[in-house]
């Protein structure tokens, strides 16, 4: 087992702490106070709290880190020195309905060394707080799941592979474009899944759950330390163009190696058509 860093403990710590009152929460979801952020986009009294508490840990940890949180937005720190990456409930819809499968999202992303903006995300912890278990990455260290490496599947065939994915909805991707790739991917596959938290599908991208991962429109927060556990569990992460960025989160395809190639043709091809 690799040694647990200081800075994976930082953001552990803060995602646990924030992970339990979250699960309390949910034990009262029917009286949580909710207000409406957009369409089909909403907001709970438990996530700005979750927001907050996750605040309060990293600042003290590192005062001088700036952060990109889902609902506070950008707050700047010192240039150049790493920012952090928070969804502090994704899978809130799932929340607000008594679903039991919402994640913490936090991640560790450096600046470019020219001062041209944000690099490579160096650490990530994805928290499930139902099941208390607690996947993590650092860059070069591999991705683990508490002492445990993770690895993505083995599988190579399509005809074999479970794929997750997210499926538009009011306000949120595009509906034809999802129809397009799930009408050429759906025959090929053993199956598809949506199960409603990107950063969770990716975390179990990481340790062989899912065999591979498509979505767009999706956020930063979102995925930056899901991202980071597909790659440091030998996976690859692209955007449908096959393009490998820091942070894919418009388009994003996950998978092994041999499967990200073959998802990648069927998504292209899709897509042309």
């Amino acid at each position: 087992m690799a040694a647990v860093s200081g800075l994976i403990r930082v953001m552990e710590r803060a995602a646990r702490k924030a992970g339990g009152k979250l699960r309390r929460d949910f034990g009262e979801v029917e009286h949580l106070q909710v207000s409406r952020k957009g369409p089909s986009d909403f907001v709970s009294k438990a996530d700005r709290q979750a927001e907050r508490t996750i605040y309060d840990e990293l600042l003290q940890a590192r005062p001088d880190w700036g952060f990109v949180m889902e609902e506070a937005g950008t707050i700047e720190g010192d240039p150049t020195k790493p920012r952090w990456i928070v969804d502090p409930l994704d899978g809130t819809s799932n929340f607000l309905h008594g679903i039991p499968h919402f994640a913490v999202s936090i991640a560790a992303q450096e600046p470019r060394l020219d001062g041209t903006g944000w690099g490579e995300v160096v650490a990530g912890v994805v928290y499930q707080p139902i099941t208390d278990q607690t996947f993590w990455a650092e860059k070069t260290r591999g991705a683990w799941l508490h002492d445990a490496r993770l690895r993505v599947s083995s599988r190579s065939r399509l005809a074999d592979a479970l794929i997750a994915t997210g499926i538009p909805y009011q306000a949120h991707g595009d509906f034809g474009e999802w129809t397009k790739v799930f009408r050429e991917l759906g025959p090929q596959i053993a199956g598809i899944r949506r199960f409603g938290a990107a950063s969770l599908d990716l975390a179990w991208v990481a340790a062989g759950r899912f065999d591979g991962f498509w979505e767009t429109d999706l956020s930063p927060w979102d995925t930056a330390a899901g991202c980071l556990l597909v790659r440091e569990a030998g996976g690859f992460v692209t955007d449908f163009r096959g393009r490998s960025q820091p942070i894919c989160d418009i388009e994003v395809l996950a998978a092994n190696d041999p499967l990200h190639s073959r998802l990648h043709k069927v998504v292209a091809a899709a897509l042309k058509a």
